[in-house]
């Protein structure tokens, strides 16, 4: 039988990969391989054709800072394996650092980061070099941090101090996102519901509407109608035509729990088109 592998937007040391040692010790994935990829689809591929349905697959999906990962909402949404769901969660707090070879800071010019990572630190960028800088994207801070050298004298890297210090990059500034609590949500696919002992529950569906007035007012007031807290939303271009969205929704309890399964019958009467992503366990904070 193939390896169970567990795939997630890498290098090593990226705040995914932090995410996915939260998660493994949290629920005891002693047995997985760890696959690291270079994009988002990258990672929702893998897990669609991986040989073992035991494989899982760890995503990014939303900063309390920058709001919904939008290529991790497009991904899970259009994943085709309806056997694939979201089995769990987890948050990690942000804290990034500059990291250079420069001597002194204005030598810098040019700064490399994942795009997030420079919006959550924009203010602190701003006040330090002005407009004086060119900014260059990477996929993801770790990226970021492990391809500057220390012929890169006018550039820095945008990332965490685990990468730097598992890089040897030298570091010379810590905290410098502008807002400090900071903190980043992730989501573990797979096929197999995981046994936890948390009895708190949230639910995430996806679902598109007709294009009239009220339609997802009714879909909410299911939801009030019901006593259903609902945690988050979200909505994206539904790709088919201008103007058309579908709705990401995050609520609290299962989608077994009766009120719940009552709720999504009547919200499947008021919907185009409707996808349960999973009903996991609550992100211990």
């Amino acid at each position: 039988m193939a390896e169970k592998e567990i795939f997630y937007l890498g290098p090593k040391t990226s705040y995914t990969d932090v995410a996915k040692e939260k998660l493994k010790e949290q629920f005891n994935l002693t047995e997985y391989i760890d696959i690291e990829k270079p994009t988002i689809t990258a990672v929702t591929n893998e897990i669609q054709k991986t040989e073992n349905i035991k494989s899982l697959a760890v995503l990014p999906i939303e900063n309390s800072i920058e709001g919904i990962v939008k290529e991790s909402i497009d991904n899970i949404a259009r994943v085709n394996d309806n056997g694939i769901k979201i089995i769990a969660e987890c948050v990690i707090p942000i804290n990034h650092c500059l990291i250079t070879y420069a001597k002194e800071i204005s030598q810098i010019n040019t700064i490399v980061s994942h795009p997030q990572a420079i919006s959550q630190c924009f203010d602190y960028i701003y006040n330090t070099f002005g407009d004086n800088v060119v900014y260059k994207s990477e996929s993801s801070t770790a990226n970021a941090v492990k391809n500057i050298s220390p012929k890169d004298t006018n550039i820095c890297a945008i990332g965490s101090k685990y990468s730097a210090d598992y890089y040897n990059k030298p570091v010379v500034r810590e905290d410098i996102n502008d807002e400090k609590f900071n903190q980043t949500r992730f989501l573990l696919l797979g096929r197999e519901e995981l046994h936890s002992s948390e009895s708190d529950y949230k639910t995430s569906i996806t679902f598109s509407t007709e294009n009239k007035s009220g339609a997802l007012c009714d879909i909410l007031n299911i939801l009030r109608n019901y006593d259903i807290n609902m945690s988050y939303i979200s909505s994206r271009p539904s790709k088919k035509s201008l103007g058309e969205y579908t709705f990401y929704i995050d609520f609290d309890g299962k989608i077994t729990d009766d009120k719940v399964s009552k709720a999504m019958f009547e919200v499947l009467q008021h919907t185009a088109m409707f996808k349960h992503l999973g009903s996991y366990p609550k992100a211990i904070l």
